[in-house]
């Protein structure tokens, strides 16, 4: 063989080999990052099914595929190079830019805790019987996408300042990498949450005993799943706006807030022995929650004011 062609040979393995250990690396740096967003990834999942549960069975796996596609195209699209653009040119935007959707997340979650408490309604429900199905679907996952994009910056966020010390392709790598394989978690989590009354029903028809139990159980669960992640839908919106917002204000040099979260989530780790990690945590949730609630309702207050004002309701 001419030395020539083994020289080339040689230099495609090389380089074969080294692209392999890149991708090695960006998959080891994905998984890290990503199991920092862990938080909020559970939050997203818990926020999502609120936006497709009053749909009929033939609506709801359609309308999920809208909203991970809307999801993707928050994180691939819009989310990924504004984060690569601001991290090499206006690195100070990020933390405002967060608080801004921090405090979104906020007023959304202050709305739909007063709904519950008996406030106004805002926003068509199926139980108003929308004229325009079509119209109601398409406005409840522009909602849901809205929303998603609020928490996918944050993933991002989170990820990106994992990796803040690679190379800017890597970086875009490891945030593709990310978005996709979050987004479809969390997707196909939701996807088999909203159809589980659907399994059920099925594997009750079934003669095996056993798939009859299991069916039975799904069908006694799901509405008890369904009320709790409503719930908890509203709280992660609370706690994760709240959160956002303590965090940004104690990186813009405004520590007070933020420090009596943590002092109060340290005090009850010390308290509580072998559950402070869990109680901790749920502490500094609940406090940066109540913040949420506060500003959210603050929010809310001012743009119903305006909405009133111009003649809307």
């Amino acid at each position: 063989m001419p030395t020539g062609l083994v020289a080339l040979l040689d230099d495609v393995s090389v380089i074969a080999r080294a692209a392999a250990a890149s991708l090695d690396d960006v998959s080891a740096a994905a998984a890290k990052a990503g199991t920092k967003a862990a938080g909020v990834v559970i939050d997203d999942a818990a926020v999502t099914p609120s936006y497709v549960t009053e749909f009929t069975p033939d609506r709801e796996l359609p309308v999920i595929a809208r909203i991970a596609k809307g999801s993707l195209f928050n994180k691939l699209v819009i989310l990924l190079p504004a984060a690569l653009l601001l991290s090499a040119f206006l690195p100070w935007a990020i933390t405002p830019l967060l608080m801004a959707g921090g405090l979104f997340l906020c007023f959304e979650g202050a709305e739909k805790l007063l709904e519950k408490l008996g406030a106004e309604k805002h926003g068509q429900t199926l139980e108003d019987q929308p004229a325009d199905a079509a119209s109601f679907e398409n406005e409840r996952v522009s909602g849901a996408v809205r929303t998603d994009l609020i928490l996918s910056a944050e993933i991002m966020a989170i990820a990106l300042a994992e990796v803040a010390d690679q190379g800017i392709i890597q970086q875009a790598l490891i945030l593709a990498l990310v978005g996709v394989v979050i987004t479809i978690a969390v997707y196909g989590t939701v996807g088999f949450i909203v159809k589980m009354d659907d399994i059920g029903l099925h594997l009750v028809k079934r003669t095996s005993a056993t798939a009859k139990a299991i069916g039975g159980f799904l069908l006694r669960a799901m509405p008890v799943l369904l009320a709790v992640l409503a719930t908890v839908g509203t709280a992660a919106m609370l706690w994760v706006g709240g959160g956002i917002i303590l965090h940004g204000l104690e990186v813009l040099g405004i520590s007070g807030p933020a420090h009596l979260a943590h002092e109060g989530q340290h005090w009850v780790e010390h308290a509580t022995g072998a559950l402070g990690g869990v109680l901790g945590w749920l502490t500094y949730a609940v406090l940066s929650a109540l913040v949420g609630v506060v500003l959210g309702a603050i929010v809310a207050f001012v743009v119903h004011a305006i909405g009133k004002a111009r003649g809307k309701h």
